[in-house]
Order: structure tokens, then sequence, then C-alpha cells
């Protein structure tokens, strides 16, 4: 009698083991997967930034016009999330005029310059959350590109 109580025992702990860990799997792969996608946001957040930051000094990367220099310190400041030439398509260089917002194809002193990354698709890593809809991130910055110093005309773009 003692045998048979002890093997049902044995296959009880089997089975709530399972009923224990699925749940418990799960919700770690989605934190990290939410975790992740956070990251991944505040990773271009913070790229588009210093692009903003690199386009209102009008400086230039040798070889390189004004917007592919922007492009690429977004592309250096983005952790290798944007890397080739496809993700290089997604991240955009805009000017606008400050009074009526329009955009403008000129990177003059006291247009507003925008950097954005539009349309960046990750795919959900934990396996319940894959569907055929992925996550779009697009993330923003903008500033108001300044005066040169000794009325110098910018960089072309």
């Amino acid at each position: 009698m003692m045998r048979a109580n002890r093997r049902k025992q044995r296959g009880n702990a089997f089975v709530e083991s399972a009923f224990v860990l699925v749940p418990l799997f799960a919700i770690l792969f989605a934190i990290t997967d939410f975790g992740f996608a956070i990251f991944l946001k505040n990773t271009f957040m913070h790229a588009v930034r210093e692009g903003v930051r690199y386009a209102v000094t009008y400086s230039v990367q040798s070889g390189f016009g004004h917007d592919d220099s922007i492009k690429r310190t977004v592309q250096t400041n983005a952790m290798g999330f944007l890397a080739g030439s496809a993700n290089y398509d997604k991240i955009k260089v805009r000017y606008y005029n400050p009074t009526t917002f329009a955009e403008v194809a000129e990177n003059n002193p006291g247009n507003i310059v925008e950097v954005s990354v539009e349309g960046y698709s990750w795919g959900w890593l934990a396996p319940l959350w894959r569907s055929s809809t992925p996550l779009n991130i697009t993330v923003r910055s903008s500033d108001r590109m300044e005066a040169l110093p000794g009325g110098v005309s910018p960089p072309a773009r």
C-alpha cells in the first residue's frame, strides 16, 4: 500500500511542476520580450537625439554630405540595430520652416531639423506573441538650426 502512494506522489510532483514551470517560463519570456522592445525604442531615441545634436553643428564626415553624415551618426549610436542599407533608408532627415512648419529642402540657419527612424520592424521573441504583426518602432527628435559663426554658409546636403 505504501509503494502505490509513493508512485502516485512521484507522478503528481511531475504534473505539478509542469503546471508551475510552463506559466513561469511564459512570464519570463514576456518580461524579456517587453523589456527588449523598450530597450530598442530607447536606443533609437538616443540615436536620433545624437543625430539632431550632430545636425545643429553643421559638421560633415569626410566624403559625405550633411544628411548622410547625420544618418551615419544615427547608425553609429544605434548599437548595430540600424546597420545595413535596408535600415539606412529608415533614417529620415527633414527640415522645416519655423514660421509655417512647411517642409523645406534647405538646411539653412533658423530652420528646424527633424531626425527620425521610421518603420523599423521587430518580431517578438516569445512564441506566444508570434503573429503576422511585428512591433513597428518610430522615433523622432528635432531642434532648431542656429546661425553659423561668422555668417559662413552651411555645408551642402
